[in-house]
């Protein structure tokens, strides 16, 4: 009986850990590329924002500086960390060990969507007059003035050549090179990311009229419409079962 029970606990540990499933957006127009990867990580969301442009940044308008996103059921998350991803670097600035969560802020706030029709939910570098001190991660303020604010932390590309460009990005500001982790607390048990977030978007610059609509590249479709039909597969199997 204790093993049939056993094998019963297993089959559920397993069938949710199957269930919750990253949700990887890719998007693109002209020069710019960027991607947000949400999975369950520890039983928390962890959000890697990474900017995939091979092109060189030459101008501030080409730095990433936010992400927005929904949530469906909108959970209250709460802020845990902000740290560089992997094979990321800090340029012009301290990188405090990795931890830059003193100069990216996040919070949950309708008029994203209701003024803007961006996600309820956002992370941003810049802050673009939408958010301010009290919305930063645990971790120092590493390059003044107060963050949120200004370029300093947004990310340029991997491919970034930091010689090149205008005075912001050569030395004016702290930029990040390739990528930040971004951890966030209170996602309920269910929680999947695969069906769960949706209204992505991405911001750049320090002006909210420096960035242009925002349409779903094809690979993200393509992961959409197939982690549907695995799910749909999944089912049919276990009902046959």
């Amino acid at each position: 009986m204790r093993l049939i029970k056993a094998g019963i606990l297993l089959s559920l540990m397993v069938v949710s850990t199957a269930q919750a499933l990253p949700f990887l957006y890719n998007w693109s127009s002209g020069d710019l590329a960027a991607s947000a990867n949400f999975a369950v990580v520890s039983g928390n969301l962890q959000v890697t924002l990474t900017n995939t442009s091979s092109s060189d940044v030459m101008n501030p308008s080409q730095v990433l500086t936010a992400l927005f996103f929904d949530l469906s059921s909108n959970p209250a998350l709460s802020r845990i960390s902000a740290n560089l991803g992997g094979g990321s670097t800090v340029y012009f600035g301290p990188s405090n060990g990795g931890n830059v969560g003193g100069e990216w802020a996040f919070k949950y706030d309708p008029t994203f969507q209701s003024l803007y029709g961006f996600g309820r939910y956002g992370m941003s570098a810049a802050g673009f007059g939408l958010f301010g001190p009290p919305d930063l991660f645990p971790g120092p303020n590493l390059q003044g003035p107060n963050s949120p604010n200004g370029l300093e932390y947004g990310i340029v590309s991997a491919g970034d050549n930091l010689a090149n460009g205008n005075a912001a990005v050569t030395g004016g500001f702290a930029l990040i090179k390739n990528s930040t982790v971004f951890t966030l607390g209170g996602i309920p048990g269910s929680f999947d990311p695969s069906s769960a977030v949706s209204n992505v978007r991405f911001l750049y610059g320090t002006s909210l009229t420096e960035n242009p609509p925002e349409v779903p590249e094809p690979a993200t479709l393509l992961l959409l419409a197939s982690g549907l039909a695995g799910a749909v597969g999944y089912s049919r199997l276990r009902q046959k079962k």
